[in-house]
């Protein structure tokens, strides 16, 4: 694949984001979804802090020891942050964060069931968006597991912000961490 513009990697990022609330917005037009609540508090910033950073300790040990996922995400991530500057990633952390969860987590969830069938397919739609060819398996197994943390996480606390917090929050320091590894400084 060609390596991409910084400026065609903001614009993939934000045309992806509102195509995903566009389709969550259709998807409560037609259908009676009642949404999670969306309460702050300070447990709540806790929580959604301290599993995005569960999250992405966990991907960093499933990077040292699984080779395919590591293959999967340099390629993933290099296309994708290597263009972006240091500012560009708080648009990382914050579009995919945002319109994904409020369409996987949001939307989709509660309109299956906020039950293990809900939290299965949802997981799986989230980990099938995450693919970019098939070579790119590992990456959407990884994203599937990192779905089904998010749904739980939205269904045991009933707050569509705890898993828009740890999304946010795994995908900003993430992206921070492998910026300072491989990006020419």
């Amino acid at each position: 694949m060609e390596p991409l513009s910084r400026v065609q990697v903001l614009v993939a990022m934000g045309v992806t984001a509102l195509v995903l609330l566009m389709v969550a917005r259709f998807w409560l037009l037609f259908d009676s979804v009642v949404m999670l609540s969306v309460a702050f508090d300070a447990e709540v910033l806790l929580l959604g802090l301290s599993i995005g950073l569960g999250i992405t300790g966990a991907s960093a040990i499933a990077y040292e020891v699984w080779p395919g996922y590591r293959d999967s995400a340099n390629m993933y991530l290099k296309l994708v942050l290597e263009p972006l500057t240091w500012s560009d990633l708080i648009w990382m952390g914050l579009l995919p964060g945002l319109s994904e969860e409020l369409l996987f987590r949001g939307v989709m969830l509660p309109a299956i069931g906020l039950n293990v069938y809900g939290v299965i397919f949802s997981s799986l739609c989230f980990g099938v968006l995450h693919l970019s060819g098939l070579q790119q398996w590992p990456y959407v197994v990884w994203a599937t597991v990192i779905g089904l943390v998010l749904a739980m996480s939205a269904l045991w606390s009933g707050n569509l912000l705890v898993p828009i917090l740890a999304h946010t929050t795994t995908n900003l320091v993430a992206s921070l961490f492998w910026k300072v590894k491989y990006d020419n400084l």
